[in-house]
């Protein structure tokens, strides 16, 4: 375990990475013995330094949600990360390359909560009940931390992903809400398009099978920490896509068919 110093020390480092735009080594490798528990103290570390300077958490995002990704990693379960306030872009809008060290793009589904749900037994049936609607978004994705050592040539860990808020840097959401119990989201698709030349696909159901398996299993770990999802907290479920490269001057777009199209433009 590290000690409290250990970890603060951690998240002002990561702190100053995304300040700078300066990645910095792998925790992983100055911290051989962290943990998963490590990690996610790192990220709550960095989180209250942010509120502390005048963010406001939105919500969360969960991630590594296919089995491909899960064990490519060595794990059996997704990660999680906060949402918070200057991290939302218009749909359609510019999002400022230069904010940003290396943006990758996924597609998901947002679920907008309606009441509040808290419990280690949730299950998805909780989760349909307490979300008001569901949205489709794009991820931005950032690493403040190098995903290759220049000496060792070790890759990033799990643990380095989950200090580092799960790699979340953004959202865009858009396209048409609808109710959740409106539509089989298995069957949800989107065709993403990098300047009009199609990327990726993908169906939601590779979200641990159904989006809203992905919140149910948030809510029990975040149960743990006595901290539950509130009314207004928006949650992205996981993408359902490979990243996307996004570069000065791309537009990304993300078709959903009948639930319409989700775009940004990286100026």
């Amino acid at each position: 375990m590290l000690t409290p110093d250990e970890i603060r020390g951690a998240a002002t480092k990561l702190d100053r990475a995304e300040k700078t735009r300066t990645q910095i080594r792998q925790l992983s490798i100055e911290h051989p013995g962290m943990t998963l528990t490590d990690a996610y103290a790192i990220q709550g570390a960095w989180v209250e330094h942010k509120i502390a300077e005048g963010r406001v958490v939105r919500g969360h995002k969960i991630g590594l949600t296919s089995k491909a990704m899960q064990s490519a990693l060595g794990i059996d379960e997704p990660d999680s990360g906060v949402l918070l306030d200057d991290m939302f872009f218009t749909d359609g809008g510019e999002v400022p390359s230069d904010r940003f060290i290396a943006t990758r793009i996924e597609a998901e589904l947002a679920f907008v909560m309606k009441t509040r749900l808290a419990g280690k037994d949730c299950t998805v049936f909780d989760v349909l009940n307490a979300t008001d609607f569901v949205v489709p978004a794009l991820e931005i994705l950032d690493t403040r931390i190098e995903r290759i050592d220049a000496k060792t040539k070790a890759t990033r860990k799990i643990v380095d992903t989950v200090a580092d808020n799960a790699a979340n840097a953004g959202i865009v959401v858009g396209g048409r809400p609808f109710r959740p119990l409106d539509t089989d989201m298995r069957w949800i698709g989107a065709l993403c398009y990098r300047n009009g030349v199609i990327e990726e696909t993908g169906l939601a159901a590779g979200v641990l099978n159904h989006p809203a398996n992905a919140v149910a299993w948030l809510v029990r770990r975040l149960s743990a920490r006595d901290v539950a999802l509130e009314p207004g907290d928006i949650v992205l479920s996981g993408s359902f896509i490979r990243p996307i490269e996004g570069r000065k001057g791309d537009t990304i777009q993300a078709d959903y068919g009948a639930y319409g199209m989700v775009s940004c433009h990286f100026a």
